[in-house]
């Protein structure tokens, strides 16, 4: 009996120390736990703290770009305009003139551009090219400066008519573009303000 007694009270304290050990190692893991949760809290509040700087950085950089940008952008933007009325002006010019104005202006133009080169052979001109204008039109316009060579239709490099005499050392064109070119470029600040007006110019 006392045997049975002894047997039991040594199985209690078995499960007793079995209890204190568990209870130990469950209060060891729970600090663990604790520990490796604050450890990962801190890691992740100092990663956030990078990730804000970074994209705090990136939001100046960014800000600074897209201010630094915005006087050349207004400047496109103003150019783009101001060359869109421009165009349009042209257009408009163009289409007012008459086909006798047209041949005109031509004549003239190549008639002066051959002048500046001074007397040139005849037995220099080598090849006429055209565009815009009809053969006889192109005919009549070399006709006009006294010129007599073979003459051939190409394709067309802008919208208006040109005309082109090729010599043994220079190529000499004269086209409806490059008479409004040398007025733009000599009267241009005036024909904005026209278009636009001086105040809206300064502000567009």
């Amino acid at each position: 009996m006392e045997e049975l007694q002894s047997t039991e009270k040594l199985d209690r304290e078995i499960l007793d120390d079995a209890k204190k050990k568990a209870l130990r190692i469950r209060k060891d893991c729970d600090e663990a736990v604790a520990s490796q949760n604050a450890e990962w809290e801190r890691k992740i509040a100092v990663q956030i703290k990078e990730i804000d700087k970074k994209y705090n950085l990136l939001l100046k950089n960014e800000t600074d770009s897209v201010m630094a940008r915005l006087p050349v952008d207004k400047l496109r933007a103003k150019n783009e305009k101001i060359e869109e009325l421009l165009q349009s002006a042209e257009d408009n010019w163009f289409k007012d003139l008459t086909r006798q104005r047209i041949l005109e202006l031509l004549s003239l133009e190549f008639i002066k551009r051959i002048s500046f080169y001074g007397d040139i052979e005849k037995s220099s001109y080598k090849n006429a090219f055209f565009y815009g204008v009809s053969p006889e039109e192109a005919a009549f316009l070399l006709k006009k400066a006294d010129i007599s060579c073979k003459i051939e239709e190409i394709p067309p490099e802008n919208r208006y008519p040109a005309i082109i005499l090729d010599t043994d050392d220079v190529r000499i064109t004269a086209s409806i573009q490059k008479i409004i070119d040398c007025h733009l470029h000599v009267r241009r600040t005036e024909l904005i303000e026209a278009l636009i007006g001086r105040d809206l110019m300064e502000n567009i």
